[in-house]
């Protein structure tokens, strides 16, 4: 008898004998018609700057690792798609999945303002929701629901994330360079509470706008931008990609890029290497013929978590798949390296952040030296003395 084999046959001793009939267990999947957030992103030069892929294949690559390991335990997965143009749309289409295919867990791919919608709308129902692809800080916080958990990382981790790396590297004074778009200002805020938070100073925030009009030369030229001030790296806030792109290597003093150029702040990245990340990035590129994204890796999670609730309770029940899910006994492997759960005040999922250029991760956060009372893990994002969020 081979290693491999004993192994095999240990684990199914542990397991116990499999049912004849499998269970089922349905997951819905609700994601937003025509998401702009996914569409592929142009210079206006006619370059691909970024392509498009929703997360539906993260989800499916998950479905499928939670079949092998169910099928151990009698237990099937299944996954329902729906889609629609508005919060209403999205709610509706929950309510008949739950009707009709007794569906009461549902991956949500929205942005923030229609998960908040939807939060608000299934507060007090029988539906536990996963927010797979949403970041914004303020789900987390007033606009927090107790059914509504987040597996996507939120901004404040993001850069709480980089915030710690600069401080580790001792690159203290940040020139932060803000582009016009809402999110491009929300991640500043994020920002600027990491800087306040480690003890970074931002020497200035200097507004760019993408064009060759000449009468914004102040704010479209970069030896303009990054003259006049002193700074020990360079924060960039371009969420849309077109200005940022131009900046590593081409500012008035040679300093490092960081933000949404350069060093970036992600949940997860193609060139991880560690932990059965290769493994896992693999098996997605086979499936969907591109790399990994956070989103991607969120869906994955998202079904993952729900898979090994269902086999460590052999149930489908509801509230003992959120009991054990919403409790300390979940202990996700992520290919992040720790074991994952979710926080008590805020229903987000403690994982490390990947520091990540175009080809490869630098650092992973939290980094040696940030310390925390009881997990280290939470010294990213919004503690608990910190949280807005009340149940």
């Amino acid at each position: 008898m081979t290693r491999i084999s004993a192994a095999f046959l240990f684990a199914l001793l542990l397991l116990g004998p499999v049912p004849a009939t499998a269970a089922a267990l349905a997951i819905g999947y609700l994601e937003l018609t025509d998401d702009p957030r996914y569409d592929d992103k142009w210079a206006y030069a006619g370059l691909l700057l970024a392509p498009g892929g929703r997360p539906f294949e993260g989800a499916e690559a998950g479905l499928a690792e939670a079949k092998i390991n169910g099928g151990m335990v009698g237990l099937d997965f299944t996954l329902e798609r729906a889609e629609a143009a508005d919060a209403g749309g999205m709610l509706a289409a929950l309510d008949r999945l739950q009707r009709e295919k007794n569906i009461h867990l549902f991956l949500l791919d929205a942005p923030d303002d229609l998960v908040a919608k939807l939060g608000a709308a299934t507060r007090g129902k029988d539906v536990l929701l996963f927010n797979i692809s949403a970041s914004g800080n303020e789900l987390r916080n007033k606009e927090c629901q107790p059914q509504l958990l987040h597996v996507v990382p939120s901004l404040a981790m993001q850069t709480d994330a980089m915030a710690q790396y600069l401080v580790a590297r001792k690159w203290r004074e940040i020139l932060v360079l803000q582009g016009p778009l809402p999110a491009d200002a929300e991640l500043v805020g994020a920002f600027e509470r990491s800087a306040r938070r480690f003890g970074l100073k931002i020497t200035d925030n200097r507004k760019f706008v993408v064009g060759n009009d000449p009468r914004n030369r102040d704010q479209n030229n970069l030896a303009l931008l990054t003259t006049g001030v002193d700074y020990d790296v360079v924060y960039v806030a371009d969420t849309d990609g077109e200005f940022g792109r131009y900046i590593p290597y081409a500012t008035q003093k040679p300093r490092p890029v960081v933000g949404t150029a350069g060093l970036a702040a992600v949940g997860w990245d193609w060139s991880w290497e560690r932990y059965g990340a290769p493994q896992l990035t693999r098996r997605f590129f086979r499936q969907a013929k591109r790399q990994m994204q956070t989103a991607d890796w969120a869906a994955w999670a998202a079904v993952r978590i729900i898979g090994d609730a269902a086999v460590a309770t052999r149930s489908t029940d509801l509230a003992t798949l959120a009991a054990y899910i919403k409790s300390d006994k979940l202990a996700f492997d992520g290919s992040k390296g720790v074991p994952l759960n979710f926080r008590p005040w805020d229903n987000q999922l403690r994982q490390p952040i990947l520091l990540a250029t175009s080809n490869w991760v630098v650092e992973r956060a939290p980094l040696p030296g940030f310390l925390h009372a009881s997990n280290n893990l939470d010294t990213l994002g919004y503690d608990k003395p910190e949280s807005a969020c009340h149940f």
